[in-house]
């Protein structure tokens, strides 16, 4: 079966929070999710430092767009010019269906944008077809 996929689930909304949890608790293949509250503590988790000595370096982010102290673009943008990090996948995870947010998530090179339903069920649908997507056809880089 391997090691787990390792998941860093950027996000302030509990709700929201809970119920990605819920949804990765369904699906079928081994993770663990690590969830950081804001895009400080992200940068923080990413480079192993104030508190998250021990953290490991995710396979997959998840990233919501707005959160307190460095948004979410703020941190993609940092993550992309890093040669380190750069290869890591980013899924803009958001409630912004604006038209600006979505270009600008991908002209900072995130690797999906993804709209977050508000119904549970279609949420749970999402992140099932995601892991299927990136965890049983997508083929990941070796980590360094």
């Amino acid at each position: 079966m391997g090691l787990p996929i390792e998941i860093l689930l950027v996000e302030d909304n509990e709700g929201d929070i809970i119920l990605t949890k819920k949804a990765f608790e369904k699906g079928k293949i081994m993770n663990r999710l690590h969830v950081v509250r804001n895009g400080v503590n992200a940068l923080d988790f990413l480079y192993q430092r104030n508190g998250y000595e021990q953290s490991s370096r995710p396979d997959l982010i998840l990233l919501d767009l707005n959160m307190p102290k460095m948004n979410g673009q703020e941190v993609l943008e940092n993550i992309k010019a890093d040669e380190n990090l750069k290869t890591i996948p980013v899924i803009v995870l958001t409630t912004s269906n604006a038209d600006e947010d979505i270009l600008k998530s991908y002209k900072l090179q995130a690797s999906s944008y993804i709209r977050k339903p508000v119904d549970f069920k279609q949420f749970g649908q999402v992140i099932q077809t995601l892991q299927d997507y990136w965890f049983t056809i997508v083929k990941f880089p070796l980590k360094e």
